[in-house]
């Protein structure tokens, strides 16, 4: 199910300055940046879970780093979280720029998500409370799983459901212009 909605009745703002050619503009991201960060994040994630073996100290550790990616992925922006930065500077240049971009709001929200479930998991891992620890980090592991292999994005579509709830208005997408 995609996340991206109906054209805009305006264009987005652009920010001055030179662009890279097939950059998104302000406020979108290219929807394949957050799928490539929800693969390295259900690799992140099973890790911690494999981890869970040796102890729950060092499953804990390395849950915290994630949390910590999740958080600036929610603060600062996709661009700027490590797994966005990671995309743009080695995968993206070798795609064919895509045919849409994606508010980046809905996949933030989904990082506020993954940061909620992954900062319990952390505190359940270095509190002793194993199980907290295993739960959290095994629905933060299927969500990014979801959004890795099949493009559902479970935070994405719980922002859209909060939305429609509160009668707010739904996000666009950006499709750029054809050429010529």
């Amino acid at each position: 199910m995609s996340r991206t909605l109906a054209r805009p009745t305006t264009a987005p703002q652009v920010r001055s300055g030179r662009r890279p050619a097939g950059s998104p503009p302000d406020g979108y991201v290219d929807p394949r940046g957050p799928r490539f960060g929800a693969a390295v994040t259900t690799v992140v994630l099973a890790a911690v879970l494999l981890l869970q073996a040796v102890g729950d100290i060092p499953a804990g550790i390395l849950l915290a780093v994630q949390t910590l990616v999740f958080a600036v992925g929610t603060v600062a922006g996709l661009r700027r979280a490590p797994y966005g930065l990671l995309f743009r500077k080695l995968v993206r240049p070798r795609l064919a720029p895509p045919p849409s971009f994606e508010l980046e709001a809905l996949p933030r929200f989904a990082q506020g998500v993954g940061l909620v479930f992954a900062a319990v998991g952390t505190v359940g891992y270095l509190l002793g409370v194993t199980a907290l620890g295993t739960v959290a980090t095994a629905l933060a592991l299927a969500a990014a799983f979801l959004n890795a292999a099949f493009d559902f994005c479970l935070g994405c579509e719980l922002n859209l459901l909060l939305r429609r709830a509160l009668s707010r208005p739904r996000p666009q997408r950006y499709v750029r212009p054809a050429k010529g």
